[in-house]
């Protein structure tokens, strides 16, 4: 597979891509895992369409790109535990992951990335939603930046708002997160590893308040932040379709999935890739 044959069509001007020419089944080659990366490294998050993988498939796809990580608070599928399904069943109200968020910011070292495959969809509805924390962070005041500089927040992975979204999956196939920390601090603004852009790190989901100060100091500043990182010009949306692949980077990208199909099932298959610690 050369690097001609594959097409990027942007989704909009600050995030997203979809790529095609590519059957995921296939081994790839270095050059085209590397063309991958850097247009994963361009987007933010990329978009592969028509992919039909198995589990076994979909992990030997993630293991191009990093090592799989196992998700702290469900079980994965029994064969293939770091494959985690996100789920929503047909007569549940609640779907998975339903916040803006990037994922378990919480932890530690957070993944550096996630590879959602689709399953199984609703006739309509569904879609998720993808945020460039690259394009909300350059768009803020210079005064803003120097203030949110040296500032560090703290992230949880017990906000109510959050936690209700995993309740249906953890009564089903919850496991025991046992002695792992799901409490982290980490720069407001983090800079990327690889393309050493700076980018905002707080979110919903999971971001709690700044270091030495208390929840209601701040609050102001925080609900500015997710207010002004989701705005719609640094925004784009996917349609899902059978066999659809996302592949998002976690260190400048949040998303949303929208909980729009009640009374229909849907399921996708969720890999996520090691990280580090964030600067």
């Amino acid at each position: 597979m050369s690097e001609k044959q594959i097409s990027i069509t942007p989704l909009g001007p600050s995030i997203g891509a979809e790529l095609s020419g590519l059957d995921l089944r296939g081994r790839l080659s270095a050059q085209t895992v590397a063309w991958i990366r850097a247009a994963l490294l361009t987007h933010g998050v990329i978009f592969f369409r028509d992919q039909d993988l198995d589990p076994g498939q979909l992990m030997t796809f993630a293991a191009c790109f990093g090592e799989a990580v196992e998700y702290p608070f469900v079980k994965g599928l029994a064969a293939f535990p770091l494959v985690v399904p996100v789920l929503k069943r047909a007569g549940e109200t609640v779907n998975f992951g339903g916040i803006w968020h990037s994922d378990t910011a919480y932890l530690t070292e957070p993944p550096m990335a996630t590879i959602l495959h689709a399953k199984e969809l609703p006739p309509t509805g569904g879609d998720t939603l993808f945020a460039d924390m690259y394009a909300a962070y350059e768009a803020l005041s210079d005064g803003m930046k120097a203030l949110l500089a040296p500032l560090k927040a703290l992230n949880s992975g017990a906000i109510p708002a959050a936690a209700e979204t995993r309740t249906d999956r953890i009564g089903e196939s919850g496991k025991d997160a046992g002695a792992l920390k799901t409490e982290a601090f980490h720069p407001v603004v983090r800079t990327h590893p690889e393309t050493g852009r700076k980018a905002l790190y707080v979110n919903p989901g999971h971001s709690v308040r700044f270091e030495d100060m208390t929840e209601a100091e701040s609050a102001p500043l925080l609900q500015f932040l997710f207010a002004h990182q989701i705005r719609a010009e640094f925004t784009c949306r996917f349609i899902w379709s059978p066999g659809a692949l996302a592949f998002w980077d976690n260190r400048c990208t949040q998303h949303y999935p929208v909980n729009d199909y009640h009374g229909h099932k849907r399921l996708l298959h969720r890999i996520t890739l090691k990280g580090d610690v964030p600067h």
